[in-house]
Order: C-alpha cells, then structure tokens, then sequence
C-alpha cells in the first residue's frame, strides 16, 4: 500500500477525480468508520493508493446532470 503523491483521472463528463482509496468502488467503511479494502482485506486510510483502484459509482456517474437539489429537511426538490 503506497502513501506517496495522489494523481488524477477525469470521468467520461471531465470531472476531475483523484486515486486514492476515498474515491475507490472497493473501499468500505466500518461501523467504527475506519476504511477496509475489500479486495486486499486490510485496513486502509484515505491518502492511501493501489493498483487495484477502480473509480467508484458514485463517481463515475458525477456531472452527469441526472440528479436534483433537495431540501435537507423536507426533501423538496429546490432546483
């Protein structure tokens, strides 16, 4: 597991991504809110990287326009 200078990727719509285990589909968080890879099965921290890195749902879906602005309280659709 390597902690040395993050790189960034851009996602089909240009939006800039970095590589790290935060912005990885296999990273998963704990009750406690650690980070556990999935794929290697050790505990992990954010600024941490891999080559098994895949850019996560999340995303890889971002700016694609899809999504809406809701009002944290009510759920009100406000743009």
């Amino acid at each position: 597991m390597e902690k040395m200078r993050l790189t960034s990727v851009r996602n089909a719509y240009g939006i800039k991504v970095k590589r790290s285990c935060a912005s990885c589909q296999h990273k998963c968080i704990q009750k406690d809110g650690s980070r556990f890879c999935a794929v290697m099965m050790i505990a992990v921290d954010q600024r941490s990287k891999c080559k098994d890195w895949q850019m996560s749902d999340g995303l890889r879906l971002a700016g694609n326009g899809g999504g809406d602005v809701r009002d944290i309280e009510t759920k009100e659709v406000i743009l």
